[in-house]
């Protein structure tokens, strides 16, 4: 029998910082298939995760019995790859002044300090921001697009560059994706688009680098619309969802739980030949080339 047992594998999810959107997920389904589970969180967002946890407001229990429990939680911002990159007033920012070791290199460093060398399988990439995602693409500034591009796109980047060298052949990289990066997705601005395209298309050339340098898979994750935390900065997340129901070839909308099975699948041996791949988790309604009205379909 097929099986997705990830039993003595550690994973390393960057971007969870609460329990509502993909990146808790992904978490979710990790530890349900057995593997020993490491977040990043964004500063800011640090101690309300961690109270949230203790005092029962987030939901540890694991389907057939069991909860999360995570190896650790690390403080990661993903716009700074070393500490000399991290601007005056960051450091000196109350999120920021009491804590140490949250740029990539960093986390990275701790881990290698904590676990040695080849200590990490599975990397996950949960991580989005654009300053300015309700401002057209043509009303985008060009500090809000590098900005965008910067936590959305390069943080992979160096996200794999310093995790890479911890990572044991056979090893996968997972990110997240969304249809903005093939189609026109009204709504979807501040140069996220771009972000999106760019991760896309850096898939596939870290899938050939990190594949012939550490023998590690890269795959990203295209999901539909969730009306998560994060999401509901677009400011039209509940009508995307609803256009999603009516027009996808499976009339319904994916769930968080949908996506965090499908990135166990790509981290999984199952998925031993896939790389450089962006898979669909959205009812399929990026086959869709205009809306399904019923009289089409009817007749």
């Amino acid at each position: 029998m097929l099986s997705l047992d990830l039993t003595g594998k550690r994973a390393f999810v960057a971007g969870v910082g609460d329990n509502k959107g993909y990146g808790w997920a992904i978490v979710r389904a990790l530890a349900q298939a057995g593997a020993s589970v490491r977040v990043g969180t964004w500063p800011p967002m640090l101690n309300i995760f961690i109270k949230s946890m203790e005092r029962g407001k987030f939901d540890l229990s694991l389907p057939g019995g069991g909860e999360i429990e995570f190896e650790k939680i690390h403080p990661m911002d993903a716009v700074f790859d070393t500490p000399e990159d991290v601007p005056e007033e960051i450091r000196e920012d109350k999120r920021y002044r009491n804590l140490t070791g949250y740029t990539i290199q960093e986390v990275a460093d701790s881990l290698r300090d904590e676990l040695g060398e080849g200590c990490l399988d599975i990397l996950v990439h949960a991580l989005a921001n654009g300053p300015e995602v309700k401002k057209p693409l043509i009303e985008t500034s060009r500090a809000g697009y590098l900005e965008a591009v910067s936590a959305s796109a390069f943080s992979m980047v160096s996200m794999v560059q310093r995790f890479g060298p911890l990572m044991r052949e056979g090893g996968a990289v997972v990110s997240l994706t969304y249809l903005a990066g093939e189609r026109v997705i009204p709504g979807y601005g501040g140069g996220m688009s771009s972000a999106k395209a760019a991760l896309e298309n850096d898939t596939r050339t870290l899938a050939f680098e990190a594949g012939r340098r550490w023998g590690i898979r890269v795959n990203t994750i295209s999901a539909g619309p969730l009306a998560s935390r994060a999401a509901k900065a677009i400011g039209k997340i509940d009508r995307m969802i609803d256009y999603y129901r009516a027009n996808s070839p499976l009339p319904d909308v994916n769930t968080a739980e949908d996506v965090g099975n499908a990135a166990v699948f790509l981290c999984s041996p199952l998925s031993a030949a896939i790389t450089g791949e962006t898979l669909h988790v959205d009812m399929g309604y990026h086959a869709m080339g205009m809306p399904a009205e019923d009289q089409l379909g009817g007749e």
